[in-house]
């Protein structure tokens, strides 16, 4: 079984409902209840910044500070993480506004936020994430990027690079006469970037798939058979050299094309991420709610599986209103596969007795008013 990551101390200072918390925890499970907008995701959203990135709300940081505060917010964790123990914070506090996030660990300075995969891996389900099936293919993409880079922490820097590079080829085929040298140069960064985040996403899934495979007919929730359509779909196969020399003739054909449309019409930005009820054989979006839901819970907790057995480390798990469209059975059957997992989950709901077959194996805590009891 992976080591367990979990945290012993959360303490925020200005982050969204929260003038000031601070709470300790243990190895269990943590269990946050209480009505609804009394601030339970907003606690959820505060780990997740224990992760790189904007959160599980894509937040822009202005918002996130709260209401009226002088500065900026911060998240402080203490961490049994993968390296050790370690005192991590985050925040925009003290710094300029608008300015990124800073991070420390164990007082110092780091250089980027990816360093914090060194230490814990955060992943996370929330209801927003409901409609994935049925939303619009950049939603899918976010999804299988985040899946990534819980394994690739590189894949964000090659995706960042990309859209840089996509913008400044866009810039110059807007102008009247663009020299053909520099639009060459910034295509030869485009293919290669752009090979390299679809030859990821496909390693992703190769690895999911060979997981269900052999899951089989172990989960109380269906498996989800998982292909990406959109980019160099007759390619599958080739070396990446290979792949980029043909991208890079799709971009160089496609000039014209996409100076007329004011934007980049190939590449992996455009990828599509194509899901299908393993157990059925259907469509995701054929499929009902309620099939929706734990085919979505299914994948989560499979990635989840995955990176503890690629790291040899558990992640955290935080699963917002987790529990609310389930029945008795797949409750139950959810907190033995979480529990399964080895790392430590943080869950939401309003109504405790819906977490009743956790039992002694979580930490019941109550959320009103911006605190925190037992």
């Amino acid at each position: 079984m992976p080591h367990k990551v979990y945290i012993t101390r959360l303490k925020l200072t200005d982050f969204r409902n929260y003038a000031a918390l601070a709470f300790d925890l243990d190895q269990r499970h943590v269990v946050l209840t209480g009505e609804n907008g009394a601030g339970k995701t907003n606690l959820m959203e505060a780990i997740s910044f224990l992760s790189p990135g904007r959160g599980l709300r894509r937040a822009a940081y202005a918002d996130v500070a709260r209401i009226g505060a002088a500065d900026g917010f911060s998240v402080f964790a203490v961490v049994d993480g993968m390296e050790g123990p370690v005192e991590i914070g985050t925040g925009t506090a003290g710094g300029e506004e608008g300015q990124a996030r800073r991070l420390r660990l164990n007082g110092t300075p780091a250089r980027t936020v990816d360093e914090l995969t060194d230490h814990l891996r955060v992943l996370w389900l929330t209801p927003a994430m409901d409609g994935l099936f049925t939303g619009p293919a950049g939603d899918r993409r976010r999804f299988l990027d985040r899946l990534v880079l819980s394994l690739d922490p590189e894949h964000g820097r090659r995706a960042s690079e990309f859209d840089r590079a996509m913008r400044s080829r866009n810039r110059l085929l807007s102008e009247f006469r663009p020299d053909p040298a520099w639009v060459s140069a910034i295509e030869r960064e485009m293919a290669g970037l752009g090979v390299s985040m679809a030859l990821a996403r496909l390693e992703m899934l190769g690895l999911l798939a060979a997981l269900v495979e052999r899951s089989q007919g172990n989960s109380s929730f269906p498996s989800a058979r998982l292909s990406l359509s959109g980019f160099l779909d007759d390619c599958h196969g080739l070396p990446a050299y290979d792949l980029e020399e043909r991208y890079l003739a799709m971009l160089q054909e496609g000039r014209l094309r996409d100076a007329a449309a004011g934007r980049t019409l190939e590449g992996p930005h455009r990828s599509d991420l194509l899901i299908r009820h393993g157990e059925k054989d259907m469509e995701a979006e054929r499929c009902s709610t309620g099939e929706q839901k734990a085919l979505l819970i299914g994948l989560v907790l499979a990635h989840a599986r995955l990176v503890g057995d690629m790291t040899g480390h558990a992640p955290i798990l935080l699963l917002d209103e987790i529990a609310a469209h389930l029945d008795r059975g797949r409750r139950a059957a959810l907190f033995d596969r979480v529990d399964e997992l080895g790392g430590q989950a943080f869950m939401t709901g309003t109504d405790r007795a819906m977490f009743e077959a956790l039992g002694e194996r979580g930490r019941y805590l109550t959320v009103a008013n911006g605190r925190v009891s037992e």
